[in-house]
């Protein structure tokens, strides 16, 4: 393991010209599972009473539990009529490609309708709800602006106002809710990828995130949603919270949770970030990539049938160990990897795809990267954004602040 850890350190020298734990610092926040903390889900008191004689929709995915019993199931058996399931990205199950498109289908096990949110579908219709007096959500977010589940939140959020239901979140901890960092999106660039003036990493939960959009007036029209938020109990945004089950197909662990802020982004790029490997989001690579000492050969799986780069050779970085040794506590985006991977790509031209800017929530990033500015260059021209996202976040917590 020493050996190994050596070379990935040289090798992530070359990359980046840059000692590879370089702005990293210790913190004291405290390690926390779900034995150490009660979820909304749990909280079963809170709102059960709240859906006697109404009929439910919920909206929900593989992390939508409590403990280890589906929340739908638990539903159910508490005699609780449901009648119909919305699912987001990657499917009910979890288990459906980023991007891919997610049909609709009936749960084999309840004999539920479930309605996809995502592709053409990505806002319940009037139809949808016209049998519906309240809905649930339940999923859990990972705390990264293009991560897409709280662009469905929203969605639903004005569905539910335009139809006049009243939507129950339950609430679930952020693992990346620890700090605040990148740039602030903007308006030109925002889609099902971004759609608020948030930074990249924003620190709040979903259900501080869905108090927000209704405070600032960003469902259309400026309509409110009838919002009720089931806290969570022994949280606070100092917490590193451990993901009990993995959020979607290619954030298997937490390493990858971690990293998925920053490796998110090459999303936008020539680059693979290792889906269709045993390591998605742990590793970065590409056939051409100068200086690297890593290799690796995507392959279809179940989450990547159709991967980057399919049956050829990438050479990279592992960052696996990375991840889940150093990342949580970088408390930032670690911009040294894009900028090195830039650097040594031979065909500067084709780096970036259309996509980046969306990734990245404005057109400069990609501009700084090719002018060759710094890491600390382009950190210090997202500052003034962050501090007055500061300000109106404060308005929304639930949760004792990390700050």
């Amino acid at each position: 393991m020493r050996i190994y850890k050596i070379c990935l350190l040289i090798a992530l020298i070359q990359l980046s010209t840059k000692n590879y734990s370089q702005g990293i610092i210790s913190i004291d926040n405290k390690t926390k599972t779900s034995k150490d903390l009660t979820v909304g889900a749990e909280r079963t008191s809170e709102y059960l009473p709240l859906f006697k004689g109404k009929r439910v929709a919920v909206v929900a995915n593989q992390t939508s539990t409590i403990k280890k019993t589906n929340l739908i199931d638990s539903l159910l058996t508490s005699g609780i009529e449901i009648k119909k399931v919305f699912c987001p990205e990657h499917g009910f199950r979890g288990t459906v490609d980023a991007g891919e498109k997610v049909s609709s289908e009936t749960d084999e096990k309840t004999g539920l309708r479930i309605i996809t949110l995502y592709g053409k579908n990505k806002k319940p219709s009037a139809t949808d709800l016209k049998d519906v007096d309240v809905v649930v959500f339940d999923i859990q977010d990972v705390g990264v602006r293009f991560y897409t589940y709280i662009s469905t939140l929203h969605y639903v959020m004005e569905a539910c106002a335009e139809n006049k239901k009243q939507l129950i979140l339950l609430d679930r901890p952020n693992p990346n809710g620890y700090y605040i960092d990148g740039p602030i999106m903007e308006d030109a660039y925002k889609s099902f990828l971004g759609m608020h003036s948030v930074p990249i990493i924003y620190a709040l939960t979903i259900g501080e995130y869905a108090q927000m959009i209704n405070g600032e007036g960003w469902l259309k029209g400026k309509i409110k949603c009838n919002l009720k938020v089931v806290t969570i109990l022994g949280y606070s945004h100092k917490d590193l919270y451990q993901l009990p089950i993995k959020p979607s197909p290619n954030l298997p662990n937490m390493a990858s949770v971690y990293l998925y802020p920053t490796l998110g982004l090459f999303e936008g790029t020539v680059m693979s970030v290792g889906r269709g490997t045993d390591l998605p989001f742990q590793i970065i690579g590409h056939p051409a990539l100068q200086k690297a000492v890593y290799t690796f050969t995507p392959k279809p799986m179940l989450g990547a049938m159709e991967p980057k780069y399919n049956g050829k050779v990438c050479k990279g970085y592992n960052l696996a160990d990375f991840g889940k040794e150093y990342m949580k506590d970088a408390k930032k985006l670690y911009l040294y990897w894009i900028l090195g991977t830039y650097k040594n790509t031979p065909d500067k031209t084709t780096y970036f795809d259309d996509n980046f800017n969306y990734h990245a929530g404005n057109a400069t990033l990609k501009q700084q990267i090719v002018d060759g500015k710094s890491e600390e260059e382009i950190r210090e021209s997202w500052q003034d954004g962050i501090k007055k996202f500061k300000i109106v976040r404060k308005k929304y917590l639930l949760y004792k602040d990390f700050e």
